[in-house]
């Protein structure tokens, strides 16, 4: 998709229509776990989050499409609203996985629990984000979107098309540092900005950071924090806030183009990305906003009247 405004070129690379539980970069993410899986040998998966939560969906729909005993370990105080469901929620729960409930502070000992449970019952699970503490790990999900970048390159090949940034939403910063691994693996001179969506921006580089230093074993970059754009000036104070100017950037992408962003996510990112070329006065640039997905947000932020006023 290609938007002109202000002598910028602005296209969008639809990861939301990957063919898999609604697409979204998840999807690439929960590939690479699953086949890291399969690869070493394990037969049941054990994720963490919230039921609400989009790789949590993905997660579960995978797991059930390949008939692979599934845990998710869901702290309770990441649901702020216990009762309300979601579609995330609801497709989650439509799978049968195994929904763990636990506190923040029990964490790591549920996380022993669930895994020792699995092989008293003679499964050899998989934690996604490596040891109890979630330490380790941190090479799998890189992979999704070193992959993804180097679909760009091929883009940009066949047709002739050269990006000059690449903006996105960035939240885990799983997908950023994928994308900063790749543009160091090919030496390429493309700016990649992440939106925050939540993190403050100490907090939300320092993954980031972690991630790139981990792929590359720490052997071959001098300043990994060189690398890493990401801005923090437009997540409207934490996640799940939003601004009526994105509100309507929803409405506008919507109503004339037909694609659905979300407050939380897409369409937080599109709107931040349009305020950073402006005040960064960037002109005369092919400008690539990756869609990370997010389609079940998109009829929730519907569904409870968020949106419904305006589309």
């Amino acid at each position: 998709m290609n938007y002109e405004q202000n002598f910028n070129q602005f296209y969008i690379k639809r990861d939301d229509l990957l063919p898999f539980s609604f697409g979204g970069n998840k999807v690439r993410i929960a590939e690479e776990y699953f086949n890291d899986m399969e690869n070493k040998g394990y037969d049941c998966i054990i994720s963490y989050g919230s039921s609400k939560s989009n790789l949590n969906r993905v997660i579960a729909n995978m797991s059930k499409a390949k008939n692979i005993p599934c845990f998710v370990i869901s702290p309770e105080e990441m649901d702020k609203d216990k009762e309300e469901q979601t579609f995330n929620s609801i497709i989650v729960e439509s799978t049968g996985v195994n929904i763990v409930k636990c506190s923040k502070k029990n964490i790591a000992n549920t996380i022993e629990k669930t895994i020792s449970a699995c092989c008293e019952e003679g499964l050899n699970p998989y934690y996604i984000n490596g040891d109890k503490y979630g330490n380790g790990n941190k090479v799998t999900p890189v992979n999704a979107y070193i992959k993804a970048y180097e679909e760009i390159l091929a883009y940009e090949r066949i047709s002739g098309i050269h990006f000059d940034y690449i903006f996105h939403a960035s939240g885990t910063g799983m997908t950023q540092a994928g994308l900063i691994c790749g543009k160091i693996i090919n030496n390429d001179m493309k700016e990649i900005i992440g939106i925050s969506i939540a993190r403050n921006s100490d907090l939300g580089r320092l993954p980031i950071r972690e991630s790139v230093e981990s792929y590359f074993n720490n052997t071959i970059l001098n300043n990994v924090d060189s690398q890493i754009s990401f801005t923090d000036k437009y997540n409207c104070g934490g996640y799940g806030r939003y601004n009526n100017q994105i509100i309507e950037m929803i409405e506008q992408i919507f109503n004339y183009d037909g694609i659905s962003l979300d407050l939380t996510y897409t369409g937080k990112a599109f709107w931040g990305m349009t305020q950073y070329i402006v005040e960064e006065n960037i002109m005369n640039s092919k400008i690539l906003f990756i869609h990370t997905g997010g389609t079940p947000l998109f009829f929730d932020d519907l569904s409870t009247k968020k949106l419904k006023e305006s589309i």
